[in-house]
């Protein structure tokens, strides 16, 4: 929104370590699905006012469909498909002014792990709108864009890693995981 925010020294259990945790089961996801990029805070150039850069980035690549770039010097251009940010200090900022420009870009998931409430939040955009991301009986959210991205997520705000790896590994034994990874390395 054309604001330069200074960040916050990263402390650790509030920040690095959950975005440790967090990065564990993306690069796990990444790990299964060989074409899908993983960036940890990479600068994201959204728009000419807006070059955030999250704590971690899932992108499918332009030539397997993907709607973002990476430019001549290598950073990313256009939204990619789904964005985290670990949000302590930041919270304020995360859930309001970076929000709307992931939105209005068209990042069409953003992940909000609220370190201090306890809270993850996982927004869907649909029709130009985040929706949350409503999680089954046992607190498990499916992703919506990289199919077998499933997280636990009582179990990640529990520090329960073991039960989070289970949980997406169960997601990629599904079909739609297998089908998702035929359907990238078909289109590269």
């Amino acid at each position: 929104e054309g604001v330069v925010y200074v960040a916050s020294p990263l402390r650790f259990e509030s920040h690095a370590e959950p975005h440790g945790l967090l990065i564990i089961w993306l690069g796990t996801y990444k790990v299964a699905t060989p074409s899908v990029k993983l960036g940890i805070e990479p600068t994201v150039r959204l728009d000419q006012d807006n070059e955030p850069q999250p704590d971690g980035v899932l992108l499918i690549p332009e030539s397997a469909g993907g709607q973002s770039t990476l430019s001549e010097d290598d950073y990313i251009e256009g939204a990619p498909e789904l964005v985290a940010e670990i949000a302590a200090s930041s919270v304020a900022n995360d859930l309001h002014d970076k929000k709307k420009a992931y939105r209005r870009n068209g990042v069409q998931e953003y992940i909000v792990w609220q370190i201090f409430e306890n809270q993850l939040d996982w927004f869907s955009l649909q029709q130009g709108e985040y929706v949350p991301l409503a999680a089954d009986g046992n607190g498990i959210v499916q992703s919506q864009v990289f199919p077998g991205l499933w997280l636990s997520v009582p179990d990640l705000l529990a520090g329960n890693m073991t039960r989070v790896l289970t949980v997406l590994q169960e997601g990629l034994n599904s079909a739609e995981h297998a089908d998702f990874v035929q359907r990238l390395s078909g289109q590269l």
